[in-house]
């Protein structure tokens, strides 16, 4: 007599398991997971964080810009302040460490963003990098006023000084160059000869490590090309 087989509850497959209560999980499902043991730990992740969301944020805010939907005064406030707290997680050593550089990072957390890579390299806002004509302020005269040319001026001045004085580190001279950059926009949008080499050299400083020094060579050919951007922004005020 046939007899038909007793009808499962699940599904049959072709393995058989049955559970074995001494392998049993330890860790309850009401526990929270903890992803760092102490409080170094818990910073290193909570910068990591901090970057890959300042990463993200600079990706969007590169397309609003593109897009027109913010002011360039906006963007360039936000975009300044993303880029300095980019730079002030990275100066961490151990985060630096881990964080190793931007294409890893990027991949580790499989992360696109390429409008906020590019703003990283060069390390300046877009409005800095190419400036619009409503970035020159002009005097009361219709001209441009004689204390943004002087500010300019001694920007220029202050940056050749540093170099004769063998200050050649990122942190050293990465600032002043930034500040020659600005005044300069705020005097002319013209692109005056060899403006394009203050650019260049800022996403050359921007690329290095934050202790890090030029050498002797590069310092040479700084100091020529900053000479004749000099001379250069002078002839723009003829």
């Amino acid at each position: 007599m046939f007899v038909s087989p007793r009808q499962q509850s699940y599904a049959p497959t072709p393995y058989s398991y049955t559970p074995n209560p001494s392998l049993s999980a330890t860790i309850s499902l009401d526990e929270e997971v903890r992803l760092s043991t102490t409080t170094a730990e818990r910073d290193l992740y909570d910068s990591l964080a901090e970057i890959y969301s300042i990463i993200v944020t600079l990706d969007g805010l590169e397309k609003a810009y593109i897009k027109d939907s913010i002011t360039e005064s906006e963007y360039t406030e936000t975009c300044s302040r993303l880029l300095k707290q980019y730079k002030s997680n990275l100066s961490d050593e151990s985060v630096s460490r881990e964080f190793v550089d931007l294409e890893t990072f990027k991949r580790e957390w499989d992360m696109e963003c390429p409008r906020a890579t590019e703003r990283l390299r060069v390390g300046l806002p877009a409005t800095v990098e190419q400036p619009s004509k409503t970035q020159a302020t002009n005097g009361s005269g219709g001209g441009v006023a004689g204390s943004l040319i002087l500010a300019a001026t001694e920007n220029f001045i202050t940056f050749l000084d540093a170099l004769k004085l063998n200050m050649l580190s990122k942190d050293s001279l990465h600032p002043l160059l930034s500040e020659v950059i600005q005044s300069v926009n705020k005097v002319t949008d013209h692109d005056f000869d060899n403006r394009g080499k203050i650019i260049q050299w800022l996403i050359t400083l921007n690329q290095m490590r934050a202790t890090e020094d030029l050498t002797e060579d590069q310092a040479r050919e700084l100091a020529f090309d900053m000479e004749q951007a000099y001379h250069g922004f002078k002839a723009t005020l003829n």
